[in-house]
């Protein structure tokens, strides 16, 4: 149980680390971000989030995973939600992500909910953000601050999302180049890819 424990901690500190230094360059992210524009916004994503591992406890990691893949791919930013639309070519077509990423039906429920409550005011970005730490406590792991105030993507990045996202059957060589170009080390390979599984 302690080396769960700490495992668990390792997660949120990489989490924390990752959703704050591959976030957008020059935002400034804040606590309480939605405090006076949207106050009910975190009890909202919690809730639902809560609702969705209910029903399906694998969903937890999912969500966790979903946030991992926008993080990598141009920061977090929600370019992974993103269809295909005119000049837009989506992540959801990359090899890492085909028919392997999953939640965006519980990402579409809460964004719902959320315009209803506060039209036009909560990032995707920031939803992600939230969801993985919602998931990750209700599971059993630590629930830690989360620093909101994304913006939201106008474009993706299929290339990118092939470069960086490590695939699946990536040899460990590719899997510390992809996490080095994120300025993650061979720890942060372990607690991200590795300890998730304590969550299903």
């Amino acid at each position: 149980m302690e080396i769960i424990r700490a495992s668990f901690t390792l997660v949120v500190f990489v989490l924390n680390m990752v959703t704050i230094t591959l976030s957008v360059e020059n935002e400034v992210l804040y606590l309480d971000y939605y405090k006076e524009t949207c106050p009910l916004a975190e009890e909202i994503v919690s809730r639902n989030v809560e609702i969705a591992v209910l029903k399906d406890p694998r969903m937890a990691a999912s969500l966790l995973r979903l946030h991992f893949h926008d993080c990598f791919v141009m920061g977090c930013d929600a370019s992974i939600l993103l269809d295909n639309h005119g000049d837009i070519i989506s992540e959801k077509q990359a090899g890492p992500n085909l028919n392997s990423v999953r939640g965006f039906k519980v990402i579409d429920e809460i964004k719902y909910i959320l315009e209803e409550a506060c039209p036009l005011t909560v990032s995707c970005a920031d939803i992600l953000a939230m969801i993985a730490r919602d998931a990750v406590a209700l599971r059993g792991g630590p629930r830690w601050k989360v620093w909101l105030g994304r913006r939201d993507s106008m474009k993706a990045s299929l290339d990118g999302a092939n470069q960086f996202i490590p695939a699946p059957n990536s040899s460990l060589e590719t899997l510390i180049s992809n996490f080095n170009e994120q300025g993650l080390d061979i720890e942060d390979l372990v607690a991200l890819s590795g300890n998730c599984l304590n969550l299903v």
